[in-house]
């Protein structure tokens, strides 16, 4: 038995709904776990809002193992594990540099 990241290219853009399902992946974790952030924004400010909720919505151990999972059952495709993984993957490398760019743009203007 192993555990860890393991990302298929091949098996993500075999059809179109894989790859497709790499936006739909971060467009879901930004509703899920960003959105109830900007609830704080009058305490926190907009963009100190927003880079706490992007923070929050970095996911990829959850995915990678909900996927795992998924597959060792027989519940989803490797080609829709693909697809979630590579969302997963993407939202650890993007919002974070997008929110420490808001934030230092934010204390930039501020200061």
């Amino acid at each position: 038995m192993a555990s860890g990241i393991r990302l298929d290219l091949a098996e993500l853009f075999e059809s179109a709904s894989s790859a497709a399902l790499v936006p739909a992946a971060i467009a879901a974790l930004l509703l899920v776990r960003a959105l109830p952030a900007y609830l704080y924004r009058q305490e926190l400010g907009p963009r100190a809002a927003i880079a706490a909720g992007l923070l929050q919505a970095t996911s990829l151990p959850f995915i990678v193992a909900a996927s795992q999972i998924g597959v060792e059952l027989g519940k989803i495709s490797e080609a829709t594990a693909a697809g979630l993984v590579a969302g997963g993957v993407l939202s650890v490398l993007l919002f974070p540099a997008v929110s420490l760019a808001l934030l230092r743009r934010d204390r930039w203007s501020t200061a």
